[in-house]
């Protein structure tokens, strides 16, 4: 086996011979791996526009950490310190879990060290404190991990000495719960840090020790602070995913029916997933509302599956797919005989719910005879088939979904208002992927997923130009078109490279609305990348007006360097090259002209 290029990085050789590097320790840790930085730095940015701060898929807040120090204090007099503590420990670590999800995801072939290491640059780079490691050295297999590092600038100290003055208790609770988070969500064990100096102690700098935890011993009083019975689930982050393993793909939707899984975390989400878990327990007629493509047949599906009804079928029907003339077949079934063409009995989709749900999708779209057949059946509870004399008892509970305005079509007539009251007993209102923009980061993970398996491919994530993309796209077509796009990405981008906004969009209409992103001096500045929809307008004008793939890329490169005024360096940053990558292919378009001139 040829010996590997000693300019590449160890992660690359572990993803180029398969194998995941396990181990690290700061004797051999280099900076500059990936995720470094600037990779972070990247991935925060400003839609000032809508109120929004993300660090990569994960929405912040700039909060006034006196603020936070005043409900410091209101914790502390009014819990007590050892409650106090408790919460704002459990806090941080639930912060310090996320953070490693974050970059689990992101960077899931990113070097050992350096994927340790970005908790300790997340923390600094979220304002908390300043992280120095002085040593650490970690080895997954053998479960071993040692850490000591100085906190400098700490604002929980700050906000603790303005309030308490100097003591003989460590304050920096939540810092404390960050690092344990992180370290144990990444190592898939529990990892126990303990600050052996502090500020408010009057230390010149705050000391912190990690150890796993059979190292030190007696853990006890660290786990009564956090309170946890599993610490992973405070997060969401499974024990068994560790930063150095790919994430698992799930199974494949044919085999268990995550094709019709529900993922958000939105306000908007969750009340839906509220009102669905209190309406489950019962046997109502629930009513989903929303737009075309914002998932309710699947959460028609979730109903189902968490009622008592579980255990028996689940019945889709699509009245806008059914013909008139069939509807009353199709939904109470037909007797041999009843028609030409009628060669033998078949039950209906009532017949076929039993004891189970029906779910009525479109049922704005039946027609008035059919509309009355169907409110008969829901009063009743019982059908007959077409041409059959038997009436047959059906225990049946009905789930409606629409994309029309049921009130609206009742005024204007075209819905009768008996059938609209039998279905609308407990309805719920699924809004549109633009309102619950806090989703789309989840739904953009969970399809890459499932379609990377499905097409059996192996794209390593989302650059932070496609994840900017994607959270200010309007979605026309809501959950339905996110996953075209997911999909379209997955087929597009290489195997372990990322997905960029080229892979996923073609003629959609991207928002041109200002995103701002942290500058290479440390301030807000906007996003120096030529447009995405700029992008895609001179790939869709390129036939139109004879453009060669040079004269595109010379006005893309132009385009970026105007954008950042001018600067070669920050330009580059932006399209993914170096500088002088960017300044010789400049030259080289430049000179073309010339060169063409002088023959």
């Amino acid at each position: 086996m040829a010996k590997p290029d000693s300019r590449i990085s160890l992660a690359e050789v572990a993803r180029q011979t398969g194998t995941m590097l396990r181990r690290g320790d700061s004797a051999h840790y280099r900076d500059g791996l990936p995720p470094s930085l600037a990779d972070l730095t990247e991935s925060l940015f400003f839609s000032p526009g809508d109120g929004r701060i993300w660090l990569n898929d994960q929405r912040m807040l700039l909060w006034h950490s006196s603020a936070m120090g005043h409900l410091r204090r209101e914790l502390i007099d009014t819990l007590g310190v050892d409650r106090a503590r408790g919460l704002l420990t459990r806090a941080g670590y639930v912060s310090g879990a996320r953070d490693a999800q974050l970059v689990r995801e992101r960077w899931p072939n990113g070097d050992a060290a350096s994927v340790f290491m970005a908790g300790t640059r997340l923390h600094a780079l979220e304002g908390v404190v300043k992280v120095t490691p002085l040593a650490f050295d970690f080895d997954i297999d053998r479960g071993t991990y040692e850490g000591e590092f100085l906190w400098e600038h700490s604002s929980e100290d700050d906000e603790h000495i303005v309030a308490y003055g100097i003591g003989t208790e460590a304050a920096c609770w939540s810092q404390v719960g960050y690092a344990t988070g992180y370290v144990t969500s990444l190592f898939g064990q529990l990892v126990v840090f303990r600050e052996v100096e502090c500020r408010s102690m009057g230390a010149g700098v705050c000391r912190v020790i990690g150890r796993h935890a059979a190292a030190w011993g007696d853990v006890d009083e660290d786990l009564r602070y956090l309170q946890a019975r599993d610490f992973r689930s405070l997060a969401e982050a499974p024990a068994s995913r560790t930063a150095l393993t790919a994430p698992a793909l799930e199974p494949t939707p044919e085999v268990s029916g995550a094709r019709h899984e529900i993922v958000g975390a939105s306000s908007a989400f969750n009340s839906a997933c509220h009102q669905l878990d209190r309406v489950a327990r019962t046997q109502a007629t629930v009513l989903f509302t929303g737009e075309s493509g914002v998932g309710k047949e699947a959460f028609a599906r979730r109903l189902h599956r968490i009622s008592a009804r579980a255990d028996k079928p689940f019945i889709a029907v699509n009245c806008a797919a059914i013909p008139e003339t069939l509807i009353e077949s199709e939904l109470f079934g037909v007797e041999r005989g009843a028609y030409t063409g009628a060669s033998s009995s078949r039950p209906g989709r009532f017949e076929r719910a039993d004891g189970g749900t029906l779910f009525l999708d479109e049922v704005g779209t039946l027609s008035l005879p059919g509309q009355g057949k169907l409110l008969r059946a829901l009063q009743e509870g019982e059908v007959e088939r077409v041409g059959g004399t038997r009436t047959l008892k059906v225990d049946v509970r009905v789930v409606a979904a629409t994309n029309v305005d049921l009130q609206g079509e009742v005024r204007a007539g075209r819905f009768r208002e008996d059938l609209f009251y039998r279905l609308n007993v407990y309805p719920i209102h699924l809004p549109p992927l633009r309102e619950r923009r806090d989703d789309v980061p989840l739904l953009m993970n969970h399809f890459l997923r499932r379609e990377s398996q499905r097409h059996d491919r192996r794209p390593t994530g989302f650059t932070a130009r496609a994840v900017r993309a994607m959270l200010h796209y309007g979605f026309p077509g809501n959950i339905r078109e996110l996953q075209n796009l997911i999909e379209r990405g997955v087929i597009s981008a290489e195997d372990g490279a990322p997905i960029d906004v080229a892979h996923m969009f073609r003629r959609e209409q991207l928002s041109p609305e200002t995103l701002l992103a942290i500058g290479a001096q440390g301030t807000l500045t906007a996003d120096a990348t030529p447009p995405p929809g700029r992008l895609l307008a001179l790939l869709q004008q390129a036939d139109a007006k004879g453009l060669s793939l040079p004269a595109i890329e010379h006005r893309l490169l132009r385009e970026a360097v105007d954008a950042a005024d001018g600067n070669l360096s920050a330009a580059a940053r932006q399209l993914g090259i170096t500088r002088a990558q960017l300044a010789y292919r400049l030259q080289r378009a430049e000179a073309a002209p010339r060169r063409r001139r002088g023959r």
